[in-house]
């Protein structure tokens, strides 16, 4: 509520333009009634709402819970083109945060807390506790709605809040900025590690569309606590969390593993070690695409993770052998899968190659080959997008023909 009237009230100053978004968790029977209240209260300052509804039943955990809002407002900022998810988390939600993760055993980077900005998520009330949010909604003639989980003793947090933290307030008045300290110190120490991953040499560390990747000799060649440390930090940047276990399970993949090797890190991520670099990604889908037609003169679809565009161009003078683009004369032309042992004539070399060797020779990883398109013509593959073209269906240069994009998406 303070969150929503501070933004509206100011927007001469940060010149967004907002939409109100609320989820109902469908976990309070009488949830739906705060959906039609957020939905009022956002007309009454002229700003569009969006809400859904869950439905996760009255047996949600806060994890779930937390997991499905978020997964929610991610989508809906998507099909919005949000730049900004902006959230209400203030300083006392920053105690509580810092305070389970102390009590979940978290090294450094969990006790920093919540960050500020984290992608496009940003947290503009973290500096301001509760009571002084609630003085400027008495101001301003607002009162907030307080949920009753808020105060239930069986999710964790409630119980830090409701029971822990008041008794330790008793014995500890300061324990709150105590917290709050000990997060913003452990902050600063995150924010180090982050940079140093830049400024060590030999590094090179490359965001990538399904994670991050290093550098694994330079990585390896540091001594255990700092290669570690570096790791963890890596892992940090890509967004995944890794804890004692699954950090073990990474150094023993840098230290003894061979390229190609990949070990489970939980949840949908994997590390991969791929042509001397270790990377951190997530898996791809076991669901593999069909067949899809590039139809007409013109047109735009996806193939999995892929998007392919085609028009009418007219011939360059050279194709790149390794483009994202290229130029057919025929308009027959499918998107499909590769299997093991198919083989194309690269444009600009001799004999035929198997499809896997070019993958090789491009140093694209084991985990991304799975679901790599290739685009065929009478069942015979003519262009591996960003990695070879065929010189099959080449048209004259200056001649009219299709051109294909490819983007990964």
């Amino acid at each position: 509520m303070a969150l929503l009237d501070l933004l509206a009230g100011s927007l001469d100053v940060h010149g967004q333009e907002l939409v109100v978004a609320h989820v109902d968790h469908g976990i309070h029977p009488e949830s739906h009634l705060v959906a039609e209240q957020v939905q009022a209260l956002a007309a009454t300052y002229h700003l569009p709402c969006q809400t859904g509804r869950l439905n996760l039943g009255p047996a949600a955990g806060e994890t779930e819970a937390r997991s499905q809002r978020y997964a929610w407002l991610e989508s809906l900022a998507g099909r919005l083109d949000a730049k900004v998810i902006f959230t209400a988390h203030h300083a006392d939600d920053q105690v509580e945060t810092v305070l389970m993760r102390v009590l979940a055993g978290s090294g450094p980077a969990g006790v920093a807390g919540m960050a500020a900005t984290r992608g496009r998520l940003v947290r503009p009330l973290l500096p301001f506790r509760r009571a002084e949010l609630l003085h400027h909604l008495e101001e301003v003639g607002r009162s907030a709605w307080i949920d009753p989980a808020n105060s239930d003793p069986r999710h964790l947090r409630s119980w830090i809040r409701t029971d822990l933290l008041p008794a330790v307030r008793r014995r500890l008045p300061a324990i709150d900025e105590n917290l709050l300290h000990a997060g913003r110190q452990a902050a600063r120490d995150r924010a180090a590690w982050d940079a140093l991953l830049d400024a060590l040499p030999g590094l090179d560390v490359t965001v990538e569309p399904d994670g991050i990747s290093v550098a694994a000799p330079s990585l390896g060649g540091y001594d255990s606590p700092l290669a570690h440390a570096l790791i963890l930090a890596v892992a940090r940047r890509a967004g995944c969390q890794l804890g004692p276990a699954r950090l073990s399970r990474v150094v023993g993949l840098l230290q003894s593993g061979t390229s190609g090797t990949r070990v489970p890190l939980g949840g949908d991520w994997i590390a991969e070690l791929a042509f001397r670099r270790l990377r951190l990604c997530r898996k791809p889908s076991s669901v593999v695409p069909g067949l899809l037609a590039l139809e007409g003169q013109r047109g735009e679809a996806s193939w999995g993770p892929w998007r392919f565009r085609w028009a009418p161009g007219v011939t360059p003078e050279h194709q790149e052998r390794a483009g994202l683009s290229a130029w057919f004369s025929s308009d027959s032309l499918l998107v499909r899968a590769w299997s093991a042992g198919e083989k194309l004539k690269p444009l600009g070399g001799t004999g035929r190659r198997l499809v896997v060797r070019c993958f090789q020779e491009m140093h694209v990883p084991r985990s991304r080959r799975e679901l790599w398109p290739v685009v065929t013509q009478h069942h015979e593959i003519i262009w591996i997008p960003g990695v070879c073209r065929s010189d099959v269906q080449l048209p004259s240069r200056g001649s009219e023909a299709v051109r294909v994009d490819a983007e990964y998406a």
